[in-house]
């Protein structure tokens, strides 16, 4: 059994609110929300590290590309366990870099880099961190997406509201960039 706490987030978490507490998550728990057809599983965020980084899964089914985006204070690393991602990179001097990720393959996205990626195999699983100066992202998934209870992934996507888009992700160093073209494939 693990211990539930409330959160500014969530009437019921197994994460402490607070830093310096030790903390165990069993599998198929964490703080879940739903982001378009992707799933995120919170771990450790920045209320537990002091802002220095964040821990947390994406799964979901084959699909699109999610939008173009970019963090100017966050670093990301994508880590694959399960299935293929295809993560789309652009440097900052603009050139773009396109890359197949399968189970144990890395992926590295500096600050201030236009991202995305497309989840090309069902069942596929990406681990994720962020870190960085402007402080960590993961309750940007639960305040655009919606929270979830249960460890089923869902059938229905989420699509937030439109008006969700002005405040959410400049909350969370996160810039979505809607006229973004990937060259590559």
């Amino acid at each position: 059994m693990t211990i539930e706490y409330a959160t500014q987030y969530r009437r019921a978490s197994q994460i402490p609110p607070d830093p310096g507490k030790p903390y165990f998550i069993e599998r198929g728990m964490g703080d879940r929300a739903l982001l378009f057809t992707d799933l995120f599983t919170v771990y450790a965020g920045g209320e537990q590290t002091e802002g220095t980084f964040n821990f947390f899964t994406c799964e979901g089914p084959k699909g699109d590309t999610i939008p173009a985006h970019l963090h100017p204070d966050t670093y990301e690393v994508f880590f694959v366990t399960d299935g293929a991602v295809r993560l789309f990179v652009e440097d900052t001097a603009g050139e773009q870099y396109e890359k197949l990720l399968t189970s144990g393959d890395f992926g590295f996205v500096p600050k201030n880099c236009p991202h995305a990626y497309r989840i090309e195999r069902h069942g596929s699983r990406i681990v994720g961190v962020a870190a960085g100066p402007g402080g960590t992202f993961e309750r940007f998934f639960e305040n655009l997406g919606t929270p979830v209870e249960g460890p089923d992934l869902p059938t229905a996507p989420y699509v937030p509201e439109r008006s969700k888009f002005a405040t959410v992700p400049q909350r969370y160093d996160v810039r979505f960039l809607p006229d973004h073209q990937w060259r590559t494939p």
